[in-house]
């Protein structure tokens, strides 16, 4: 394994991070209020008892942004993962369905799946993984029969213990672990905190001012087309959500 530099790790870090701002930027210009409404839970917000109409605006964005943030910052991530591995094991970006990463270290292949955190997935997802991990195996084996092939779950962030016969045959590593599997760097880990900072004040000021732009823009909106004398209508809200009536029971 080569030795990781951590400059370069830096300098990648602080060039890459500005794409997860801009995205986040980006994706705030594109939303559009309909889209959201159609996307999150009326009832839930419903039981939240919100009777104010910005304050609805609010939380209907901070809960759209925040799954599309984790799914940017994961693909982040994942790039980073590639990056370091690229750098000490001569890794790439697998191009096996569901893999992102392929290395070869002392005679054995490794095929990961990289994801960011330890709720990842549900068990139809969890299944659907080790399906392209056999999958993946069969293809490499293909060309060499005697080749030893491993198959890693590598998760970004979280602390859980270490698995080695997960789903029977998987190898979890999870964190610290993970970071230190692919580099050899037992501090990598941390390493990557301080530059995911660079220049984060910047980029915030300018989501955060669009953001107040998107929140007036979308409650101007919202109060015009689904509050009544400045009422919510919570009616109306859920059948734009989720009318959509096409089936005669006396019929089935």
């Amino acid at each position: 394994m080569n030795p990781i530099n951590l400059n370069e790790v830096k300098e990648f870090v602080n060039k890459n991070i500005m794409t997860f701002h801009e995205s986040r930027i980006q994706r705030l210009e594109k939303m559009k209020l309909h889209g959201v409404l159609k996307k999150k839970n009326p009832y839930l917000f419903r039981a939240k008892n919100i009777m104010d109409a910005e304050e609805l605006i609010k939380d209907l964005l901070d809960a759209y942004l925040s799954s599309s943030e984790e799914k940017i910052f994961g693909d982040f991530l994942e790039e980073l993962a590639i990056f370091v591995a690229e750098k000490t094991c001569n890794g790439i970006k697998s191009s096996a369905q569901g893999m992102d990463l392929e290395f070869e270290r002392d005679r054995v292949r490794y095929i990961v799946s990289i994801k960011s955190g330890t709720n990842w997935g549900n068990s139809s997802q969890i299944r659907k993984l080790e399906q392209d991990f056999r999958q993946a195996e069969i293809i490499l084996k293909q060309s060499n029969r005697t080749l030893n092939v491993q198959s890693v779950l590598g998760i970004s962030y979280g602390r859980v213990r270490t698995s080695y016969d997960y789903r029977g045959f998987i190898w979890k590593l999870v964190g610290q672990n993970f970071w230190y599997f692919i580099s050899g760097n037992e501090n990598i880990y941390s390493d990557i905190i301080e530059p995911l900072g660079y220049k984060a004040g910047e980029f915030n000021e300018r989501f955060y001012e669009k953001k107040i732009q998107i929140i007036n823009k979308f409650t101007e909106q919202f109060l015009d087309e689904f509050c009544d004398n400045g009422i919510i209508n919570w009616k109306k809200i859920v059948e734009f959500n989720s009318g959509n009536l096409d089936i005669d029971l006396e019929e089935l």
